[in-house]
């Protein structure tokens, strides 16, 4: 083992909240634990009622700084929570016991991309390395979905974006196919962008709430869909295609969480009665692997308009819960030719319902003849997504 690093992790995700990225901080702190260094982890928490609360979980200590809501409210308003959100939260430290406290490396993630004024701060105040762990290209995939031109309120994004790498000596992207938009960064002396896998700790099966079997799609191949239905998903070609496989009446399709569309996605399915289809609220964390133990196969959706390319974190829980998946996805993502290699799954890239509905009685066939693709599965979650290498990773970094 390396010598112990005191590290920093910037990040506005975290434990309570559920989402993946959530997870992932989780997970990422507590193996820095395990591998012996000592992470704070700095989140913004709008509910809290004084500057700062500190807290340990499991010898990771989380240092909650009060800041403004960015979650859940109006683009306008979370735009200016969010550029304001780092000053807040460095005003907020000072008045903390770890105001003067000497890092031997700071950690962010994005998004968000608002972070780097944090970063720089304790970057500095430390003569430290800084590790910028990016995990969606903000915001040029939104100029591909069209919900942003390229005119100021861009402008005004890519300047806080490019800040945000000049802060930073060392880029993870999460695939290969990311490496090239880093080309002019990456010429200048004393920086390094490299591939950083995304990661998931081993999860037990401690039960879950929902219960399949005792449901209207018990006794079906379930094909389930975990995670946020927002615009960036892309998920109308789902229900086209519960609809195209309505009377498979071994087939069935679950979504669970929450997000913007939602609500009209439930509606949607509702207006068109279909039967072989359940909506329910998302779950804590801990319950994913036994609502995956009720289920067949994964659904991963993106929206086809992007360009830049992410490997979801919810694939990585699937793999890890030995669920082959069914991918609708942008063309040309590296995530296609990582399912069809690895014989995890089914990738569709021209958005055609067509394809799709082909791609998924391959999939229901494939299952019920080859008891190898879950084993498949689990053993890439291990081979590729452990929390352990991305620790050991990051800290190299930040020493080199």
């Amino acid at each position: 083992m390396g010598k112990t690093m005191r590290i920093a992790l910037i990040a506005d995700a975290f434990p309570p909240l559920r989402s993946s990225a959530a997870v992932q901080l989780r997970d990422l702190s507590l193996e820095m634990v395990r591998q012996g260094h000592k992470p704070t982890v700095m989140i913004p928490t709008p509910d809290i009622n004084q500057p700062w609360l500190l807290e340990d979980m499991n010898g990771v200590q989380v240092m909650r700084l009060k800041a403004p809501r960015t979650k859940d409210i109006g683009y306008i308003r979370r735009t200016i929570g969010e550029f304001l959100l780092p000053f807040i939260m460095l005003r907020n430290l000072r008045k903390s016991p770890l105001a003067n406290m000497r890092w031997d490396g700071v950690v962010w993630y994005s998004p968000t991309i608002f972070l780097g004024p944090i970063a720089n701060a304790l970057k500095k105040a430390s003569a430290c390395r800084s590790y910028l762990i990016v995990r969606d290209i903000f915001p040029e995939w939104a100029v591909d979905m069209g919900l942003l031109g390229r005119g100021l309120p861009y402008r005004f994004f890519k300047t806080i974006e490019r800040y945000q790498y000049l802060v930073a000596n060392v880029i993870g992207v999460q695939t290969p196919a990311n490496l090239p938009y880093f080309d002019g960064w990456n010429s200048q002396l004393g920086r390094r962008v490299e591939v950083l896998q995304n990661w998931l700790a081993e999860a037990r099966d401690v039960g879950c709430g929902i219960s399949v079997a005792a449901g209207p799609l018990a006794g079906r191949t379930i094909f389930v869909y975990a995670g946020n239905m927002g615009v960036a998903q892309g998920m109308d070609i789902l229900i086209d295609l519960a609809e195209r496989l309505r009377d498979r009446h071994d087939i069935g399709f679950l979504f669970v969480g929450r997000g913007s569309d939602a609500q009209r996605l439930r509606e949607v399915a509702k207006s068109r009665g279909l039967c072989n289809v359940v909506f329910y609220d998302e779950v804590e964390p801990s319950e994913i692997p036994g609502l995956y133990a009720q289920c067949q196969v994964g659904i991963v959706a993106l929206d086809p308009r992007h360009k830049t390319h992410n490997i979801p974190g919810k694939f990585l829980t699937y793999m890890q819960g030995g669920l082959p998946v069914l991918a609708s996805i942008n063309a040309g993502n590296d995530l296609a030719e990582m399912i069809d290699r690895e014989g995890v799954g089914r990738v569709c890239t021209d958005h055609s319902v067509d394809t799709l509905q082909r791609l998924a009685k391959e999939l229901v066939d494939e299952i019920a003849g080859d008891t190898k693709v879950s084993a498949r599965c689990r053993a890439l979650s291990a081979k590729l997504f452990s929390p352990e290498a991305v620790v050991k990773q990051i800290t190299a970094a930040l020493v080199s």
